[in-house]
Parts: C-alpha cells; structure tokens; sequence
C-alpha cells in the first residue's frame, strides 16, 4: 500500500476535464480563458496611457472621456491582478478608481452658489 497513491489522491492529479464528456474542448476553453487574461495586462496599460491622454487635454470634453477611461483601466487591471494574484495592484486601482470619483464628484459644480 506505501507506493500506491490513495484515491483522493489519484482524483487530483486527474485533469479537471476527465468526468467532462467532452474535456477536450472544456480544458482548452479554460486555457483560453486563462491565456487572455495573461494578456490582458497590455491592453490595460494602453487604455492608462490613453486615459492620462485624454485626461491632460484643456477641453473638457476629453477630460471627461478621459475619466471614463481611466475607470475603464481600473477595472482591466482589477481583472488582471486577481487573475495574477496580485492583491497589492488591486487594492491599488480600488483605491484610484475611488479617488477618481471622489475628485469628480468634488470638481462638479454645486447648487449652493459657493
């Protein structure tokens, strides 16, 4: 019994996909999934660099595009560093996307004449 792995044992080293009747395609849709979110770190960075682009125009309405967009990176790279197990990263854009908001909604113009 020493050199036979028990059944529990035997059932993790088994592919996910084993019971699956079609695993094939399942683990390679798995593999997909996980190779884009690998991925997704470049688009992430290239909607940063358009959103600190468009956030530096003088008209507004880029400005306010560029705002969108940077909430748009925050949430890229929220799904990237989960993906990546990097917590530190994603505790980091929570708290940009937060101070985003919070600078937009104190930028708004008031009703109380001040």
């Amino acid at each position: 019994m020493h050199g036979m792995q028990s059944r529990k044992a035997q059932s993790r080293m088994r592919p996910v996909d084993a019971d699956v009747g079609n695993g094939a395609c399942l683990g390679a849709r798995m593999l997909d999934t996980s190779a884009l979110l690998d991925a997704l770190q470049w688009p992430a960075m290239a909607v940063t660099v358009v959103a600190s682009w468009l956030v530096g125009s003088t008209k507004s309405p880029r400005r306010k595009l560029g705002f969108w967009v940077f909430l748009t990176s925050n949430a890229l790279w929220i799904a990237w560093g989960w993906h990546a197990n990097a917590w530190a990263l994603v505790v980091l854009q929570v708290c940009l996307a937060a101070m985003n908001i919070r600078g937009c909604a104190k930028a708004a113009p008031s009703n109380d004449g001040a």
